[in-house]
């Protein structure tokens, strides 16, 4: 038997796995309907998307993959299907921070799938606003870089806002030095969020050194200007050069390898437990000495590991601060419910902010 041979038998044999995979995509859209359908039945309008239940699928699959793709390739996929799936059921608005082509819309897709529809908002507080007003389902907001730190507004609105956090995002940040120039020579002015621009600081002090660099509210927004002017560049994702027609002239210009942006989704329910949660919490301390210390014991106590904390002024005086913490596993769960007791009992205030699922690769 020659190669065409061989060749006609394996694209034989990979139409009908195709014929395969069509009719079980097909029974299972067909699930998902029915289940769409009891809900409705029993009065429920809320409830058709369940991060929990998603994480969930998502880890089996994972587990149980065999190889060869790579498992965040599983992750794609069938986050896609579970997209067109649950837009069947109910679709999805998602308000994110914009214009179209920002990380946080990328994100917002990575999560959701592509089935749902994204909202572009002009700033992060709006994005709260139609959330808390029910315009859109969910919302998606950044959190914190693993370079430059946490984003300071989000923690702000999170203190005031009643939404509840119920799903987090990791994105690897990947930036690329976008211009119509044709050449580094060429380029007079950068344009990008002034977090970009930190995260691309020895790339372009080696390269650019003598170029202007102008922050724009979004790296969406550095791509729309500089796609109309020739002899200015933008530092954005490849969304970004792609919506704005841009030529990318250099990739990967970040100065660290492993450049990574968290993204929390904020809604208006709770998130049943999925088996690997965190919850979200701040509170604020009496100003007595040894007060920080009193109130991480009460995680000890219950042996409830802490994942992050953070310090914000609380706006309520002069160096009065509230603290956001990240803790493992979810307000159901024993251990965190009597950590969180023994804190009301000590702190100034607490708050919770949302258990949710770990984020899915």
């Amino acid at each position: 038997m020659n190669d065409e041979s061989k060749l006609a038998g394996i694209r034989a044999s990979i139409d009908e796995i195709d014929d395969q995979l069509l009719a079980l995509i097909s029974q299972r859209a067909a699930l998902a309907e029915r289940v769409a359908a009891i809900k409705r039945s029993n009065g429920e309008t809320n409830s058709f998307y369940r991060p929990e239940r998603e994480a969930q699928v998502l880890r089996r699959l994972v587990e149980r993959n065999p190889g060869p793709l790579h498992r965040e390739t599983v992750t794609r996929l069938f986050r896609e299907i579970i997209s067109a799936c649950l837009a069947l059921e109910q679709p999805l608005n998602i308000a994110y921070l914009g214009p179209e082509g920002t990380f946080t819309q990328a994100a917002a897709l990575k999560h959701f799938g592509s089935a749902v529809r994204t909202t572009a908002l002009p700033a992060l507080d709006q994005v709260f606003r139609e959330v808390e007003a029910g315009v859109c389902q969910y919302g998606v907001v950044p959190i914190e870089n693993s370079i430059e730190g946490v984003i300071s507004h989000t923690h702000d609105l999170l203190i005031n806002s009643n939404l509840r956090i119920c799903g987090e995002i990791e994105l690897r940040i990947r930036q690329h030095l976008m211009s119509r120039a044709g050449s580094l020579a060429g380029i007079r002015r950068i344009y990008s969020h002034q977090q970009s621009l930190a995260q691309c600081r020895i790339w372009l002090d080696n390269n650019l050194a003598g170029v202007e660099r102008l922050p724009t509210t979004s790296n969406a927004e550095a791509a729309r200007r500089a796609a109309a002017e020739n002899d200015a560049a933008a530092i954005a994702g490849e969304s970004a050069a792609a919506v704005y027609d841009l030529p990318i002239l250099r990739r990967n210009i970040e100065d660290e390898g492993d450049n990574t942006t968290r993204f929390m989704v904020i809604g208006r329910h709770d998130t049943q437990p999925s088996g690997r949660d965190k919850t979200t919490l701040i509170f604020s301390t009496p100003n007595k000495p040894g007060a920080l210390y009193k109130m991480l014991v009460c995680f000890a106590d219950h042996d409830v590991s802490l994942t992050r904390i953070e310090s914000r002024p609380s706006r309520r005086g002069n160096w009065d601060y509230v603290f956001f913490v990240d803790v493992e596993g979810h307000l159901q769960d024993p251990s965190v419910v009597a950590a969180i007791r023994q804190l009301e009992q000590t702190a100034a205030m607490v708050k919770v902010l949302g258990s949710y699922p770990r984020a899915v690769l």
